[in-house]
């Protein structure tokens, strides 16, 4: 088959969709991606990269046709907004100059916005192609869930958007059963909604280090949670029980990766006094992680108490278990019920402190 993917985000930025790609090629499907230019978690253009730099790439016989963005900055409204709609915008016009031919098939990889739908059913139109939509994030729910918007006539005006959306795609892919009653709800026939979960990357399932150098890690218990440092991932509870357990020296919280609330968990750790229990990593490529969680006695997993939450598995998990670490978990519905059924760790309520 020859199959169009659209995401705005794609390497040499980290997302398992890089997985999902080279994996269809492996199987002998000729793949294209439509992309942004790279910026995530940072938020400035990755090195080499430019509004008119290298627009048109190739990995592993994947050909990569980019669409110039703004940069998603600090991660503030503003900025996300203009992250968001620029790539819609943008891919709309660069898509159909740009990739040429026909399709069998286009596939949408939606971890966040799910504005990036809409250069998908541009090229639906012109390609005559069936749209397969992978939502991992629900909208607008994550909006209010995360506090990133309030208004309800915001709120209404998103929710019309996707309901456009998904009336728009032969298939509703879902990462969780949870999100199947919601989507529903948004006018889109069951029929039409599959279950498609996340995965560990091979690189987990590897028994060989991958070689990749791993800073030193303190020593004692290693608790340790890897991936993005958000609003969604609740770190005013970690840093709570991280307080609470100041009197246990052995036990140091070793936190991997970057985001959006890492600059206040930095500060937070120091205005909380835990500089010697709670350890702020950054980004580390993902070839490093199966050395880093092979380091750590256990791996946290932490989400805001809130139903839309509750329906979401954090794709952390899934690399945790292909880890065989035990999983301390924080959460709710969905993925709490993964960490149990698989009997790999310990559950508490999400934003329990005390738990």
């Amino acid at each position: 088959m020859r199959i169009l993917v659209v995401t705005q985000y794609f390497w040499p930025e980290n997302f398992r969709v890089n997985d999902l790609v080279l994996g269809l090629v492996a199987r002998g499907h000729e793949v294209e991606v439509l992309t942004g230019l790279p910026n995530y978690p940072d938020g400035r253009f990755f090195s080499g990269y430019g509004w008119f730099k290298r627009p048109r790439e190739a990995l592993d016989g994947v050909r990569i046709i980019r669409a110039p963005i703004f940069p998603r900055g600090r991660g503030g409204a503003l900025r996300l907004a203009l992250n968001y709609l620029s790539f819609a915008l943008a891919a709309s016009i660069v898509g159909p100059l740009a990739c040429r031919g026909r399709f069998d098939a286009i596939f949408v990889h939606e971890p966040s916005p799910i504005t990036v739908g809409l250069p998908a059913i541009v090229m639906k139109q012109l390609k005559h192609a069936p749209v397969l939509f992978w939502v991992l994030d629900l909208w607008p729910e994550s909006l209010s869930a995360t506090g990133a918007v309030r208004s309800p006539w915001v709120l209404r005006q998103v929710d019309r958007l996707v309901r456009y959306i998904y009336r728009h795609c032969d298939r509703v892919l879902v990462q969780s059963r949870g999100f199947v009653e919601r989507i529903a709800r948004q006018g889109v026939d069951r029929a039409r909604i599959e279950y498609f979960p996340n995965w560990a990357e091979s690189v987990y399932r590897s028994a060989a280090s991958a070689a990749v150098p791993i800073p030193a890690l303190p020593d004692g218990f290693r608790l340790m949670f890897a991936g993005n440092i958000g609003a969604a991932q609740d770190f005013p509870t970690v840093l709570g029980a991280a307080e609470r357990l100041r009197d246990l020296p052995d036990l140091k919280w070793v936190l991997v990766g970057e985001g959006r609330m890492a600059e206040w968990g930095a500060e937070e750790v120091r205005r909380r006094g835990l500089a010697g229990a709670v350890v702020m990593l950054g980004r580390h490529p993902v070839e490093a992680m199966p050395d880093l969680f092979a380091a750590a006695d256990a791996m946290l997993v932490t989400l805001r108490p809130d139903p839309v939450f509750a329906l979401t598995i954090p794709a952390k998990v899934q690399a945790y278990l292909a880890s065989g670490r035990p999983i301390v978990a924080a959460l709710d519905g969905e993925g709490a019920a993964v960490v149990r059924e698989s009997g790999a760790g310990i559950v508490c309520p999400a934003g329990d402190v005390e738990a």
